[in-house]
């Protein structure tokens, strides 16, 4: 039964949609068609241009830092340290790339066989085109801006589509970009009937972040232009615990990353507990309600600043669903759901495997807690199941941790921590199976974004004539060698094919040298 509350909350948010600017749809085809056009002008292509919108982009945050972070509240009433580094984050990733892109654009070079020699061969990172790079709702600034700045180190031409479900971030950006970044970077705003007609035209590349269902759809589409694609998603990411760990410690960097970070509405939130043994899971569960109530407050959850609020009603009543289909004897802390404040308290549910709530990515603030008897089952749980985007393992036994990296499958571990790998510009952040595909994040991101292209360079004044018909024995036996990559030093083997192609008067020499 819809509240009055309900209904003036559903009333604002048509309003905030409808002071969008969806693109129109017979626009499209015409930007697509710019955008095209402007990359094939090759401005993109330079050191310099790269440089100056990667320190536009860094200008932009910095100006106007406060303005996103009231859109990043507006949205989702994301925690200060969470909206900061929002913004920051991505500033801190930008200039990273500066820092380290001259290098990154150089050809790699590689050594070759003696076969190929006399000869040079080298990698050269090209830009892919035009890309088209889609955000999710959770994390609307970084999710959309931290690709970009993949994209534009790497010097393509970018298509950029926020979600129209984060309004004030993405209107803020709408009217951000084009102040700071040139033609070569626009942005359109839309639903789902925008983004199916921006999927109609052909990309070069396509970075999305979202939901694995939609994750297919991209997929599909992109298939029909085999254009590569970057899908990060997520899935069911597991945390298994056992006896050897600090329990506080855990607990506190749990409820952290769980509700802390955006109230569980982030891909590679923890989204179950494994504990080995009961004991295990008792104690752990206390101090899980002991760290909530240290961080927010025994009375005042629904009035800190400290938690986040849920994205919209839609999601609310979805979370409320799992909250309303568990027995109220397993609900061991939380429950309450405010919905006219979108607002659901941290929740700690005693589950079982074949629960409802084991079943699909949670995504909000409910955190189921099993037991299972060994690190055995704890592995074969987490098999039995779609690779996740993230595996957590909390233990200080080396064998117990480093048997579960490598009996597991999942994009990424964190050992005795969660979420933080995602920040690690060191690390590259992506998902395998149903989690996704490809990764980023620091150089990651440039190497995401840019065709390797290889060249193999040969002069021409020399011709051993190995290579060519008629095969005597002499030359497949020398070809043999050759490709054995038996140990010889390399300037030996070159002067050796090359005298006895002399003998056999098989050299062609320019300007009779």
């Amino acid at each position: 039964r819809r509240t009055w509350e309900h209904e003036k909350y559903w009333l604002s948010r048509m309003q905030e949609q409808q002071r969008l600017k969806y693109v129109g749809l017979d626009e499209i085809p015409k930007i697509h068609k710019e955008l095209r056009s402007e990359f094939a002008k090759g401005r993109t292509l330079s050191y310099e241009w790269r440089v100056n919108q990667l320190n536009q982009l860094i200008k932009m945050l910095l100006e106007n830092k406060n303005k996103i972070i009231q859109a990043l509240k507006d949205d989702l009433s994301q925690v200060a340290i969470i909206s900061d580094s929002e913004v920051m984050g991505t500033v801190s990733e930008a200039r990273y790339h500066l820092s380290h892109l001259a290098s990154w654009m150089k050809p790699t070079y590689k050594g070759l066989a003696a076969t190929h020699l006399p000869g040079t061969a080298y990698i050269v990172p090209e830009p892919y085109g035009t890309v088209l790079i889609i955000s999710p709702w959770n994390y609307p600034i970084s999710l959309l801006l931290k690709p970009l700045v993949g994209a534009i180190s790497a010097g393509n031409a970018s298509l950029l589509k926020p979600s129209e479900l984060a309004p004030a971030c993405s209107q803020v950006l709408y009217d951000l970009i084009p102040q700071y970044l040139d033609s070569h970077i626009r942005i359109v705003l839309g639903g789902a009937a925008e983004t199916e007609k921006i999927l109609t035209h052909p990309f070069d590349y396509i970075f999305y972040t979202g939901s694995t269902t939609v994750g297919k759809i991209i997929m599909r589409a992109a298939s029909e232009f085999l254009t590569p694609v970057t899908l990060e998603l997520g899935g069911k990411s597991p945390v298994i615990v056992d006896d050897t760990v600090n329990l506080p410690v855990a607990a506190r960097r749990l409820v952290w990353g769980k509700f802390t970070c955006n109230a569980g509405q982030t891909c590679v939130a923890p989204d179950y507990i494994l504990c080995v043994g009961d004991q295990v899971k008792q104690k752990l569960t206390k101090e899980l309600v002991d760290k909530i109530q240290e961080f927010y407050g025994k009375d005042g959850l629904r009035t800190t600043k400290d938690y986040p609020r849920i994205i919209n009603g839609r999601h609310v009543n979805r979370i409320k669903g799992l909250i309303d289909g568990t027995d109220k004897q397993d609900i061991i802390f939380g429950g309450e759901v405010v919905e006219s404040e979108k607002y659901i308290s941290p929740t700690l549910v005693n589950a079982k495997e074949g629960d409802e709530i084991m079943k699909d990515e949670i995504f909000g603030p409910v955190l189921p807690i099993l037991s299972v008897p060994s690190v055995d089952e704890a592995v074969d749980f987490v098999k039995k199941r779609s690779k996740p985007l993230a595996l957590y393992v909390f233990s200080e036994n080396k064998k117990t941790v480093d048997r579960i990296i490598n009996e597991t499958s999942s994009g990424a571990v964190g050992v005795n921590d969660v979420v933080m790998h995602v920040v690690a510009k060191e690390l590259e952040f992506g998902g395998v199976g149903e989690s996704g595909m490809g990764s980023y994040n620091g150089k990651k991101s440039f190497d995401t974004f840019s065709h390797r292209k290889s060249v193999l360079s040969r002069p021409t004044w020399v011709d051993p004539s190995l290579r060519y018909p008629p095969y005597t024995e002499r030359k497949l036996w020398l070809l043999g060698l050759a490709s054995e990559g038996i140990n010889i030093p390399r300037w030996v083997l070159v002067v050796l094919l090359v005298l006895v192609s002399a003998a056999a008067g098989g050299i062609v020499l320019k300007n009779k040298l």
